[in-house]
């Protein structure tokens, strides 16, 4: 990013009172770039917000800094109105990768979508699902029994992923968490740790008698035949911490409990 103590801002927010009044605060001080023109992007609102302001710019090669606005802010940094350009001079980047889903459903559509955090595969009706999961073409489970199961990033790996009982990965660990949803069988399957370079498919089986929806992030498939799951190591999204508060740092501090 640049280190420039005047760098182009583009400010998005959340559409609710508290974020929107510190835009406006924010651009009258610091100015208000269009995103096209603008060096950075800061987001004001909540962990929703920053997904979604990660979502948008994903291709553009833009930093994100998000500062807190919103309910849950574990991606954002603390909200301060002064000395903002200097805060972002300083910054330390983090590099996200995104998963990208491609689901084939029930009449052979293929849909493609991009997710921060994790890629989940849900029952849509009141019997559970039975999926088959391959890892890079190989058959590592015939048969599991869930409400579901996902694939997590580092970066979502304390969201729905924890959530679910699933490992807390560090951020530039090259792994993927493979998590299930309220497994029936096999009893005892907590998930898989895979490397960020696995290829996963998984399969629908019985899919008329127990239809499965699939979820990228926000988008969703649903009577969902197959899923396959991969991080696109060509996407490479720079998000901006305060020093001392970094993404990393976070991720440690929750796997010991503050």
């Amino acid at each position: 990013m640049t280190k420039s103590r005047n760098p182009r801002i583009a400010f998005v927010a959340s559409p609710i009172a508290e974020a929107e009044e510190a835009r406006v605060r924010l651009a009258e001080r610091y100015g208000d770039a269009a995103p096209t023109e603008a060096d950075i992007i800061v987001a004001l609102g909540g962990d929703g917000l920053m997904l979604q302001t990660l979502h948008a710019f994903m291709t553009s090669g833009k930093p994100i800094y998000g500062m807190h606005r919103g309910t849950v802010g574990f991606l954002m940094n603390d909200f301060r109105e002064d000395g903002l350009a200097e805060r972002l001079a300083d910054a330390e980047t983090t590099l996200i990768h995104p998963l990208l889903m491609c689901a084939r459903d029930a009449n052979g559509r293929a849909h493609e979508a991009y997710a921060i955090n994790e890629v989940s595969l849900f029952r849509q009706k009141h019997q559970a699902a039975r999926l088959r999961i391959l890892i890079d073409g190989k058959e590592r489970l015939a048969e599991l029994v869930a409400d579901g199961v996902m694939v997590a990033t580092p970066a979502g790996s304390t969201a729905y992923n924890l959530s679910a009982q699933g490992p807390i990965i560090p951020i530039k660990a090259p792994l993927l968490a493979l998590t299930p949803i309220s497994p029936f069988r096999p009893r005892r399957w907590r998930g898989a740790l895979l490397p960020d370079s696995a290829r996963v498919v998984i399969e629908v089986l019985e899919a008329d008698k127990r239809p499965v929806a699939a979820v990228a992030d926000h988008d969703e498939v649903r009577d969902v035949r197959s899923v396959e799951v991969g991080m696109d190591h060509k996407i490479a999204i720079p998000m901006l911490f305060d020093p001392g508060h970094s993404l990393d740092e976070r991720i440690l501090r929750e796997q010991f409990g503050y």
